[in-house]
């Protein structure tokens, strides 16, 4: 996990360039595969590159500096920035990831959020460096801009947010609810919400009779 890190760490901060140097050794013909299926209401930005087999439904954007691995799928009314999704990755309906690398077979279910910056005096501007907290120290991420690592077959139910500066190993579960900031989760773990264990169920005093119309 460790290692890890290091490595997505290192990645981020030179994303831009990486990003910039595969479009050169791309034609305009090849920044987007021709097998990958684009709904026409989809928007896709100048500079985003997508893989073969490939997914994007509707009304959902893909904007600068994002790459699509080859069978990655993003439902409707999705909103990708500055995001990698490794192969086979899914994103469900009405998802928002900022700046976050997603990795090979994660699955993010509806309505996750990945923030990709800290509060500040002047939310436009952010320039406080987003960090890592893990149970070793801080990670210094060397920007004021960016979500989260979210490893290969990580699996999320709905209703969740993540970041800045999450860093999640490979095949967890994020379960519905859950909001996460500022911290790394190991391999192979589970993570629930508080009130996921304190629900309180009980029958309805007189529940209504079969077939019976409610004005």
């Amino acid at each position: 996990m460790k290692r890890s890190r290091s490595v997505a760490i290192r990645l981020l901060t030179k994303w831009r360039g990486l990003q910039r140097e595969a479009l050169t050794l791309l034609s305009e013909d090849q920044r987007i595969h021709p097998s990958a299926y684009i709904h026409p209401t989809a928007i896709i930005g100048d500079d985003v590159i997508i893989g073969p087999d490939v997914k994007v439904h509707e009304f959902t954007t893909v904007r600068k500096g994002s790459v699509l691995c080859a069978g990655a799928q993003v439902g409707f009314n999705c909103e990708v920035t500055a995001a990698f999704m490794g192969e086979d990755a899914v994103q469900g309906h009405r998802i928002g990831v900022n700046r976050t690398i997603i990795g090979t077979r994660a699955h993010l279910s509806a309505k996750v959020t990945v923030a990709a910056i800290n509060m500040t005096t002047d939310m436009r501007k952010p320039d406080r460096e987003v960090i890592i907290r893990t149970g070793l120290g801080l990670y210094r991420c060397g920007t004021p801009q960016f979500g989260a690592v979210i490893g290969d077959e990580t699996q999320t139910g709905n209703n969740i947010s993540i970041g800045p500066g999450v860093a999640i190993g490979r095949r967890c579960q994020i379960t519905s609810g859950v909001a996460i900031a500022i911290r790394a989760i190991p391999k192979d773990c589970t993570v629930t919400a508080p009130h996921a264990t304190e629900a309180t169920v009980r029958r309805r005093r007189r529940p209504f009779p079969p077939n019976q119309t409610i004005n």
